[in-house]
C-alpha cells in the first residue's frame, strides 16, 4: 500500500479554538469540511489526545480560523507543535471573542467560524464534531486561505503524530548539501532554502546558524537535530 496516496488528498490548516470555563486552548487542524448548507454545518476532526478535545467535549462549542498563506512556521509551530497543558498559546497572539465565547484568531486569519455541537462521531483516535454554524465572517479578503499542499511543499512543514494525516517516513530533498532533521517534530532545515521567516537566508549552513537559533516550527534548539 501506498500511503503517500493519502498525501493527495485536499486539505487546509485552520486553528480550532474552545473553552473549558476561563481558560482557552486552540490547535491546527486540517480535518475541516462543511457537512449541509441549510441549516448550516461544519465538522472537524480532533485527536481525543489533545487538550483541544477535552474543551470541546465540555463547552460543546468550537471556533474556526482560517489561516493565511503569510502565516510564519513559528506560528503555526505554536498552534501544532506545542501543548496547551504547558503553554498559553493565546499569549502572544491577537484575538478576539466570539459571539459564542470562543477566542477566535486575529492573527493571519481571513476568515472565522463559530459552531455549537449537534452531534459527534467516535473514530478511534479522533472524534468528528459536528457543529451548527452561528456566526461566521470574512476578515481579509486580499489573502489566500493556506491549504495543506502550501503547508508541506513551501513551508516544507510536518503532520504531528496526532493529526488525521500523520503518515511516518523519511526526509527527502534535493538539496547537494547536507539536511538537518528536528528530532522533536521532523522539520527538515535545508541550506539551500534557509529559514526566510526568521532572517535566514538561503544558502546558510546549519554550522554557521546563530547559537540561539531555534527551530521555527516546535522550538527545539539545535542540539535536537540531527543530520541527514
Amino acid at each position: 500500500m501506498n500511503s503517500v496516496a493519502l498525501h493527495k488528498i485536499s486539505y487546509g490548516i485552520y486553528v480550532v479554538s474552545s473553552v473549558n470555563g476561563k481558560n482557552m486552548n486552540g490547535q491546527i487542524a486540517n480535518t475541516v469540511f462543511q457537512i449541509t448548507s441549510e441549516p448550516p454545518t461544519i465538522a472537524v476532526s480532533i485527536n481525543k489526545l489533545n487538550l483541544t478535545h477535552e474543551f470541546i467535549q465540555t463547552s460543546r462549542k468550537y471556533s474556526i480560523s482560517v489561516i493565511s498563506e503569510s502565516a510564519p512556521m513559528t506560528f503555526l509551530g505554536l498552534f501544532g507543535f506545542k501543548s496547551g497543558r504547558n503553554t498559553d498559546k493565546f499569549a502572544s497572539v491577537k484575538y478576539k471573542t466570539g459571539t459564542t465565547g470562543v477566542p477566535i484568531l486575529l492573527d493571519y486569519t481571513i476568515a472565522c467560524l463559530e459552531a455549537e455541537v449537534i452531534n459527534e462521531l467516535d473514530c478511534g483516535t479522533h472524534t468528528i464534531f459536528i457543529g451548527k454554524i452561528v456566526d461566521c465572517d470574512v476578515m481579509n479578503d486580499k489573502e489566500e486561505p493556506m491549504t495543506y499542499s502550501y503547508y508541506h511543499k513551501v513551508k516544507g512543514g510536518k503532520a504531528p503524530k496526532t493529526a488525521p494525516t500523520y503518515v511516518k517516513d523519511e526526509p527527502k530533498s534535493d538539496s547537494k548539501q547536507a539536511t538537518y532533521t528536528c528530532v522533536v517534530c521532523n522539520y527538515v532545515y535545508d541550506p539551500e532554502k534557509g529559514d526566510p521567516d526568521n532572517g535566514i537566508k538561503p544558502g546558510t549552513a546549519f554550522e554557521d546558524l546563530p547559537d540561539d537559533w531555534t527551530c521555527p516550527v516546535c522550538g527545539a534548539d539545535k542540539s535536537q537535530f540531527k543530520i541527514n
